[in-house]
C-alpha cells in the first residue's frame, strides 16, 4: 500500500471511529521471540460488544483486515501483521468485566480482556479454581487463550481450554454477534459453533466474552520433584500414578537436566529446589478432597516406585513455599531458554506411549546432524506435549548456527510426522507455521478449513494471513 492510500484510510478511520482508537505503542507490533515486527493502520480498543460489532462492520465495508491482540504472549506470530495490507489491531483490554460468577453452577462468564490471573483470584474467593494454568497468567487474556485453545500445566486433569469452555460471544465477519454464553453442560441443538472459534486464532470471528466451567479447589495437594532413570521410567511412574490416584493427578511434567543447567547458567540467583545431576526428573502434583489421605498414599507409591528402580530420589514438598519453589523452577525454564538462545524451538506432541521412543530417536538424529548441539527437551508428559529445543554449544551463539535452523526444524517435524504426532501441540499455527500446516496437514482437513474460512469470511478480514493460506 502506498503512503497516500495509507494516509487516506487512516483519516477516514479517525473520522468514523474516533472514540475507539488508541495510541499505538511499540509492544503492539512485536511478538516475544522477535521473529516478526508488524505494521498496522491503527489500534482500536472497544469498550463493549457493541463497539466491537461496529469495528468489524467497518472493516467489512472497507475491506480492512482486523487482527486481535490479546496479551501479546503468543509464540507463532498470530498477533502481528507482516503483509502489505491495511489492518487494524484490536485490543480487548478495555473489556475487563467478569459478567457473572455462579458458585452453585460452578461457572464464570468473563469478557475477552480479563487477565487470567484476575480470573484465578476471582474464583479463588469462593474456594473454586479456574482450570487453566499458564506461566503467562499475569498478561494473557480470555480472548487470547480461548481463541488459541491454550493448554498449560493442568491439561492431564482438566484438558485444554476447549474442554471447559461452555459458551462463546463473538462478532462474526459479517458483523453479526454470536451470543451463546449459556453455561449448559448439555446442549445438543445443532452445530456447536464455539468449537469453530476456539483454536481458530481470530480467523473466523472476534471473541468478546466466554463462559467457563470451574472446578473444586482440592482440599489436599501433594507436589513432588522426582529423579527418574529415563523418560521410559517417567512414563511408568505416570501410569502408576494414574492407576492409583486417577483424576487426582493434576500435572505431570518431564524435566531435562539441561533446562536446569540453563537456569544455573543464566540466572544463578534463582532459588532451585534440591535437585541432582541426573539427566531426567519429573514434577508430579496431585489434588484431592477431604479424607483422601493423599500424602500417606503418595509416600507409599513413591516407595514402590523406588523399589522398582523407576525413581532414584525424590523431594516431596512439605509446605506451600516448597511447592512454589518446585513450580518456579519449571516456569523459569522458558526464560532461561530465551537467554541462552535456541537455534530452533519445537512445540510438538506425539502419542503419550511413544514419548520415550521419540526422545531417543530425536536425540540420535540431532547427534548425527551435529554432536556438539545441546538439547533441552521438557514439557507436559501427561498429555504428550514436548518442547524440544536445540541450542548451540556452551560459549557459542545461536547466530553462529542460524543457517541450520530450517534443517533442524525439518528434521524434528519429519520425525513427529513419522510418529503420527503434531508439529504444534499448544502454541497454534499463527503465521510462523503456515508452511508446516501445508506440508504435514491432512488434505481433507485443509480443504474443509478453506471452505469454512471462505463461507464465514469471504472478504478475508479476520486475522488475514494467519493459520490458513487463502491465496
Amino acid at each position: 500500500m502506498n503512503e497516500d492510500s495509507h494516509r487516506a484510510l487512516k483519516q477516514k478511520l479517525e473520522t468514523s471511529l474516533p472514540d475507539m482508537l488508541a495510541t499505538m505503542e511499540p509492544r503492539y507490533l512485536e511478538e516475544p521471540r522477535g521473529f516478526y515486527h508488524g505494521n498496522a493502520l491503527a489500534l482500536a480498543k472497544p469498550r463493549s460488544t457493541g463497539d466491537a460489532q461496529k469495528l468489524v462492520a467497518y472493516c467489512r465495508d472497507e475491506k480492512i483486515g482486523l487482527i486481535p491482540y490479546s496479551g501479546g504472549t503468543g509464540l507463532v506470530g498470530g498477533q502481528v501483521n507482516i503483509a502489505d495490507r491495511a489492518v487494524i489491531l484490536v485490543s480487548m483490554e478495555r473489556m475487563r468485566a467478569i459478567r457473572k460468577l455462579d458458585v452453585e453452577d460452578r461457572s464464570v462468564t468473563a469478557e475477552a480482556g480479563v487477565i487470567l490471573a484476575e480470573l484465578h483470584a476471582a474464583v479463588a474467593e469462593h474456594d473454586l479454581i479456574f482450570p487453566l494454568s499458564l506461566a503467562s497468567e499475569g498478561s494473557c487474556r480470555v480472548g487470547g487463550f480461548t481463541s488459541t485453545n491454550a493448554g498449560g500445566l493442568n491439561v492431564v486433569r482438566y484438558g485444554n481450554t476447549r474442554a471447559f469452555t461452555l459458551g462463546i460471544e463473538a462478532v462474526l465477519p459479517n458483523g453479526e454477534v454470536l451470543s451463546d454464553l449459556k453455561t449448559l453442560r448439555k446442549d445438543n441443538t445443532g452445530y456447536d459453533l464455539r468449537h469453530l472459534l476456539i483454536g481458530a486464532e481470530g480467523t473466523l470471528g472476534l471473541i468478546t466474552a466466554a463462559s467457563f466451567a470451574l472446578a473444586e479447589k482440592p482440599e489436599q495437594t501433594t507436589t513432588a520433584l522426582l529423579e527418574v532413570a529415563s523418560p521410559s521410567a517417567a512414563l511408568s511412574v505416570l501410569r502408576g500414578a494414574q492407576n492409583q490416584f486417577g483424576d487426582s493427578v493434576s500435572a505431570f511434567e518431564l524435566i531435562n537436566r539441561e533446562g536446569v543447567r540453563f537456569i544455573e547458567e543464566t540466572m544463578p540467583q534463582h532459588v532451585l529446589p534440591p535437585i541432582s545431576q541426573a539427566p531426567w526428573h519429573v514434577i508430579v502434583e496431585l489434588g484431592a478432597g477431604k479424607g483422601a489421605n493423599l500424602q500417606d498414599r503418595f509416600d507409599a507409591a513413591l516407595a514402590d516406585w523406588s523399589e522398582d528402580g523407576l525413581v532414584q530420589d525424590g523431594f516431596v514438598a512439605q509446605s506451600l513455599t516448597q511447592a512454589r519453589t518446585i513450580w518456579s523452577m519449571r516456569e523459569t525454564i522458558p526464560e532461561a531458554n530465551r537467554l541462552v538462545g535456541a537455534i530452533a524451538s519445537h512445540d510438538i506432541s506425539v502419542p503419550i506411549s511413544d514419548v520415550p521412543r521419540f526422545i531417543d530417536a530425536a536425540a540420535e538424529k540431532i547427534a548425527k546432524f551435529n554432536s556438539d548441539l545441546r538439547i533441552n527437551c521438557f514439557g507436559h508428559l501427561g498429555d504428550g506435549n514436548l518442547h524440544y529445543n536445540v541450542y548451540p554449544p556452551k560459549g557459542a551463539k545461536k547466530s553462529d548456527y542460524s543457517e541450520h535452523k530450517s534443517q533442524i526444524t525439518r528434521l524434528i517435524h519429519d520425525l513427529v510426522w513419522e510418529f503420527d504426532g503434531s508439529f504444534s501441540a499448544e502454541h497454534g499455527v499463527g503465521r510462523l507455521k503456515i508452511a508446516d500446516l501445508e506440508r504435514y496437514g491432512d488434505a481433507g482437513k485443509l480443504s474443509a478449513m478453506r471452505l469454512i474460512k471462505q463461507a464465514l469470511d469471504p472478504c478475508n478480514i479476520m486475522n488475514p494471513g494467519a493459520v490458513i493460506n487463502t491465496s
